[in-house]
């Protein structure tokens, strides 16, 4: 299935999209997938073109990362939620619609669906992390703020240094595989630590719990999988499905088998 990128006009800006399928009699609700932050819609790409045959099927850039738009400083969880509404709203989608998030995404869609449970279907989330107060100041000085580029470039390369380990190179992911990924996390620019700012102050555990929808947390072994297991008593009308042969770069490395378990839950 072809892989379309087109761009919705938005009150505060841009919004950049990727998308396959089509909406048409006897097929399935669409599906909105929203990445991880730093990253674009780039890592659901190979995804789309497989979920795309039979739903309409869509990733937007969250603002101010790949080629969308920043909102003003300093968005909150909320913000980008009612952002992705409107491009919802945008592309003409009417009836309840099906989320995927990953990390940062999964805030995002267990926000939106608290701002319009009606509009709402289903929901998968690739991790739910729930932090202790010394693990969040552990992340907040990771992901701190501060220039990537510099002129001696020794922080760029300890963030790809680092993303190696992360996306856990020469064992998992190819260097290739990597630096296609890594490139992405650059887009935000000056604003890269934005979204994990976001993500750090949202208040997971009560929306999450308040959610009445059926919600399925995918928990591959990446560094959020102790974090997601937390979440397993919250969910009133779904389970935390253990995926330990899958890590970081997984929707690329088994995006057929990925597609199938996707459809399993929804459909």
């Amino acid at each position: 299935m072809h892989v379309r990128r087109c761009y919705i006009d938005l009150p505060a800006g841009q919004v950049h999209i990727r998308r396959a399928g089509t909406v048409a009699t006897g097929q399935k609700p669409p599906l909105l997938c929203l990445h991880m932050s730093p990253a674009s819609g780039l890592v659901y790409e190979r995804l789309l073109a497989e979920m795309g045959h039979d739903r309409l099927t869509i990733a937007p850039d969250t603002p101010g990362f790949g080629n969308s738009d920043a909102l003003p400083e300093f968005p909150e969880i909320a913000d980008y939620a009612r952002t992705m509404w409107d491009t919802v709203d945008a592309l003409g989608l009417a009836g309840p619609i099906d989320l995927l998030g990953y990390h940062t995404g999964s805030l995002t869609i267990v926000e939106m669906a608290r701002q319009a449970p009606a509009r709402v279907r289903r929901l998968i989330l690739v991790s739910a992390p729930l932090y202790t107060p010394d693990e969040l100041a552990a992340l907040r000085a990771l992901y701190r703020p501060g220039p990537i580029f510099t002129q001696d470039g020794a922080r760029l390369l300890e963030l790809w240094r680092w993303f190696c380990i992360f996306f856990r190179v020469g064992t998992v992911n190819t260097v290739e595989d990597a630096a296609r990924i890594f490139y992405e996390r650059l887009s935000g620019r000056e604003r890269h630590w934005w979204g994990h700012r976001a993500a750090f102050n949202y208040q997971l555990a009560p929306a999450l719990a308040a959610l009445d929808h059926r919600v399925a947390v995918l928990n591959p072994d990446d560094d959020l999988a102790l974090n997601t297991r937390r979440a397993a008593t919250l969910l009133s009308n779904g389970e935390v499905l253990e995926l330990p042969d899958y890590t970081h770069g997984f929707l690329d490395t088994h995006t057929a088998a990925v597609a199938t378990l996707l459809r399993s839950l929804l459909d």
